[in-house]
């Protein structure tokens, strides 16, 4: 039993004497009157705080309704609450009992006692005798208080809220008045208090669960878990011990985006035991493998060309998914949505939750992807291209854009065809289609070619009119003199547009016959020219002219055009009337 301290706290932190206490309550005792008015003796009022904070074995002599006399063998009897004995069968009148002195008087002259401090210092000095840190003890939780618990394990001890238990703990209250077994943390003799653990039980608990589990655990095993926790990849399910993981490939067979669309926190789930590594105490279940695999026999059930209907369930930027059965989803990519119209996005034809047909284009059983078709639903007007727009027709078509490489035709909804920029003009050289050409006239061409496979037409317009450089040899041979406009000026000549339509250059030598510093001295762009053609190249398509060579032989025909005039006679002086006569002729 500890020697009695003055020093000493109870276990409620109530007033305990010190050493200033304890001499201001010695000096009181001398003065005051105890005990019927009777004036205590020295030997009286040592004895009594001497015994003060000590176990005293007692005797009842009187039970009240709400107090117990008990007489201790001092100057005077003790009350203690009735409330203070726990155990009815300690009510007994003569019967013995263990109480602790609180005071050596109190404010009625009695002194103070108290059975449950007696009961408390018992429990400590158990606990220190018999426990130590690391024993297991039984307690009750009694409140909730900052930072944690206070549980009664015969005497109070703090339980932290992170020793608690091992998973998150959302209300504390939910433990109050609940019994469990507790690990002893921390025993503190100077303070007389207590820090214990709940949750290095359970832990304990769970390693041991864990072996036996992972040593008694077979693949292909169900096994019910409750779900821990929720991430982007998968699912932790507790399995009684042992942590396992759901990965989203093996929640559902069907396509889902996040393991929360199934599942939620501390709902319990039956799955199936895929693989136990026991040497890193992984295991590896799956939910989906409880079920059939609908991708068994899915190549027989839908093979290329089977119409099948389904709802969209979900939109990519590349094309819709649509559920054709349970479990079961199928891609119609942007390009299978119409053989008319240039899709980019999949909402520009279909919205989650429509039904709609298709056919199946391909089937990829090993990677569960099963490829669908909306236009193959409807003719392909392509598929009779070669019959409607033989090579050489003649059609009416719409410009329906332009680029700097040619005109795109509509022929038919989902047929175009392209007018190639060098398929415009035999004789004019166009830059752009647009100096021909207007988006939405309607233009006639000439089929060059098609390619069904490729989904390609080409047209031309010149070839409505026969090529002029296949003849330019007879109609405009060397030496002919042709006339024609100024379209053009550089430094070394001008471009002349003919009266046929075809362009020709001017060298700047080929000018004039007489000197000149530049080409704008002697010609302009707009002048209206005469000139002689002096060189051919049809298949390049160039015709030389030249002013020059017109003006020299223009000149020599001029000279050789002289002729001298004889001279004339004298005429008589005609009179007035004459000269009248012949103003009226």
């Amino acid at each position: 039993m500890p020697s009695k301290n003055p020093t000493t706290h109870d276990w409620n932190s109530s007033n305990v004497l010190d050493d200033v206490d304890f001499q201001e309550h010695e000096a009181r005792q001398f003065r005051d009157l105890l005990c019927g008015g009777k004036e205590k003796s020295t030997e009286e009022t040592t004895l009594s705080l001497l015994n003060v904070g000590e176990i005293l074995k007692g005797r009842i002599v009187e039970i009240s309704k709400d107090y117990v006399v008990i007489d201790v063998g001092l100057k005077s009897e003790g009350l203690v609450p009735i409330a203070e004995f726990t155990e009815p069968e300690e009510l007994n009148l003569g019967g013995e009992t263990e109480v602790y002195l609180d005071a050596a008087e109190g404010d009625d002259g009695q002194i103070v006692l108290s059975k449950e401090k007696a009961r408390k210092f018992r429990q400590w000095e158990h606990i220190v005798n018999h426990c130590k840190e690391g024993s297991i003890v039984k307690g009750k939780v009694l409140r909730k208080v900052k930072g944690g618990l206070m549980v009664d394990i015969g005497m109070e001890a703090f339980l932290p809220g992170s020793q608690i238990d091992n998973k998150r703990i959302k209300n504390l209250d939910d433990f109050v008045g609940k019994t469990y077994d507790f690990k002893i943390l921390k025993i503190n003799i100077e303070r007389k208090n207590i820090v214990v653990s709940r949750r290095e039980l359970l832990e304990e608990e769970r390693v041991v669960k864990k072996a036996e589990l992972l040593e008694n655990i077979q693949e292909g095993a169900i096994r019910k878990g409750v779900v821990k926790n929720i991430t982007d990849f998968g699912v932790f399910l507790d399995l009684d011990g042992i942590d396992g993981l759901l990965h989203i490939t093996d929640m559902t067979w069907k396509r889902i985006k996040h393991p929360s669309e199934l599942v939620h926190m501390g709902q319990e789930l039956e799955v199936v035991i895929l693989h136990v590594d026991r040497e890193k105490g992984r295991v590896a279940l799956g939910l989906k493998q409880k079920e059939e695999n609908p991708w068994e026999e899915i190549e027989k059930r839908y093979p290329p060309g089977t119409r099948v209907r389904g709802k969209i369930v979900n939109l990519v930027s590349y094309g819709a998914f649509i559920e054709i059965e349970e479990g079961i989803e199928g891609l119609i990519h942007v390009s299978e949505m119409s053989w008319t119209k240039n899709i980019t996005e999949p909402s520009e034809m279909v919205h989650v939750g429509d039904e709609v047909e298709a056919i199946v284009l391909s089937v990829q059983k090993d990677e569960g992807k099963i490829s669908l078709g909306i236009k193959q639903t409807e003719r392909n007007p392509w598929e009779d291209v070669e019959s409607k727009y033989p090579v050489g027709s003649s059609v009416m078509a719409e410009i329906r854009n332009l680029t700097n490489y040619g005109a795109f035709v509509e022929l038919e909804p989902g047929v175009d065809g392209l007018i190639h920029i060098s398929d415009l003009s035999w004789i004019k050289k166009v830059s752009h289609p647009s100096e021909v050409l207007k988006k939405g006239d309607k233009v006639e061409a000439i089929i060059l070619s098609v390619d069904k496979e490729s989904k390609k037409i080409t047209l031309g317009v010149k070839q409505l009119s026969s090529n002029p450089w296949e003849t330019i040899e007879r109609s405009l041979p060397v030496g002919t003199l042709v006339h024609g406009t100024v379209t053009k000026t550089t430094a070394f000549g001008a471009f002349v547009q003919l009266d046929n339509g075809i362009e020709a250059l001017i060298h700047v030598t080929e000018l004039s016959d007489q000197p000149f510093a530049k080409v704008e001295d002697v010609i302009q762009k707009g002048d209206d020219v005469t000139a002689k053609v002096i060189k051919l190249d049809p298949e390049h398509k160039k015709i030389a002219l030249s002013i020059k060579d017109y003006l020299i032989e223009k000149n020599q025909h001029n000279r050789d055009d002289i002729v001298v005039a004889p001279k004339a006679k004298k005429k008589k002086k005609k009179s007035s009337h004459e000269d009248e006569d012949m103003m009226d002729e």
